[in-house]
């Protein structure tokens, strides 16, 4: 039973964020007036639809998503100027440039929409989450000194090399100024017998300060809906903030950043859902946004490598010619598979890194 919840928890997350996703196109490009052949959830063959005008509606046999054909539509072919002659007004490409960039742009702003009524949902259901001054332990970070050592979610701090600590900040400041020195930690969990572990925190590069990895725990607050609204907008603009200045740093220090790919967000997923519907809920919204955001980069064979191409169409007032536009999807398709196996290979370490400071826990 908790393998099949798992997996159809994976199924519904996945499905669910990139239906939305092609759905934002659908809806743009309706309303401007291309017509759309089939609109399906799922992907692959249909297993039963019907036909409402001009449109194909159905459900197909993978449950992975979404499909909008949009008439003229040809990914092999599109924008090339050979290709562009003899299309009709409702094709996609019959359409002007500056017309395609909103039919485009619709999907990473539908993932967003949903990801801000998500958290907005997530506020008035369950509260708004604030910092508790307790230290307890909220999080505990894969593969910092704090997991290795066997350190959990909810494990009260009772003393830092022998000095008691009664709230949060007292525990942050002693680890904080002992950066690579062993410290003794006192803790209890769940009201059982007292512990005690070694941890040597890790300097952080950017500020000195030592870490071990651990966050602090919350306590929900219930709001209205307008305060439940705006914490939907604020996390959902907060985590593409620190997703792009994350990006940024990693990249100016020429350090490779931590991803997770199909692997550890299917992992992230189970785990979730697993744990509760708030959390599963509150990690649905993060894939929205990070949906959102990963197709706004402008990569080609993504929504914003395509803004990039009409874009161009505009400003040179002529499509990509044909060789360039192989050599950019070429490209585009290369950086994607590195993406890929990049962070498909961090999975894979990450996912040994908990086993194995879990059969150390134990």
């Amino acid at each position: 039973m908790s393998i099949l919840i798992g997996i159809l928890s994976i199924v519904f997350a996945f499905g669910l964020v990139i239906f939305v996703h092609e759905l934002g196109h659908f809806i743009a490009a309706k309303k401007i007036g291309v017509r759309v052949d089939r609109f399906s959830f799922g992907l692959g063959p249909e297993i039963c639809g019907f036909q409402w005008g001009e449109t194909r509606y159905c459900l197909a046999w993978i449950p992975l998503g979404g499909e909008v054909r949009m008439a003229g539509d040809d990914t092999d072919e599109q924008q090339t100027s050979d290709q562009m002659v003899g299309k009709t007004p409702r094709e996609f490409f019959g359409q002007p440039w500056y017309r395609r960039i909103p039919i485009v742009l619709a999907g990473p702003a539908m993932n967003y929409v949903s990801a801000v009524l998500i958290f907005t949902g997530i506020a008035l259901m369950w509260g708004e989450p604030r910092i508790s001054p307790e230290p307890v332990i909220g999080a505990v970070v894969p593969g910092y000194p704090a997991q290795k050592a066997g350190l959990t979610e909810k494990d009260r701090i009772l003393s830092v090399n022998g000095q008691p600590v009664r709230e949060w900040v007292q525990l942050a400041e002693q680890i904080h100024k002992m950066p690579e020195q062993d410290v003794t930690l006192e803790y209890q969990r769940d009201g059982a017998d007292v512990r005690r572990v070694v941890v040597r925190p890790q300097k952080e590069k950017s500020t000195g300060v030592g870490m071990i990895g651990i966050q602090p725990d919350t306590v929900a607050v219930r709001v209205g809906l307008l305060k439940s609204l705006g914490r939907g907008v604020e996390l959902t603009v907060g985590w593409s903030y620190f997703t792009v200045r994350y990006l940024a740093e990693k990249i100016v220090r020429r350090e490779k950043p931590e991803l997770s790919g199909p692997i550890g967000i299917a992992s992230v997923v189970a785990k979730a859902a697993k744990a509760g519907a708030q959390d599963f809920w509150n990690l649905l919204g993060l894939l929205s946004v990070g949906i959102g955001l990963f197709n706004l980069f402008p990569i080609p064979m993504l929504d914003g490598g395509h803004v990039v191409f009409y874009l161009w169409e505009g400003l040179s007032r002529r499509p990509l010619r044909r060789k360039m536009l192989a050599i950019a999807n070429s490209v585009g398709l290369s950086i994607l598979l590195a993406i890929l196996l990049f962070a498909t290979v961090s999975d894979i370490r990450r996912l040994r890194a908990e086993k194995s400071a879990a059969s150390q826990a134990q």
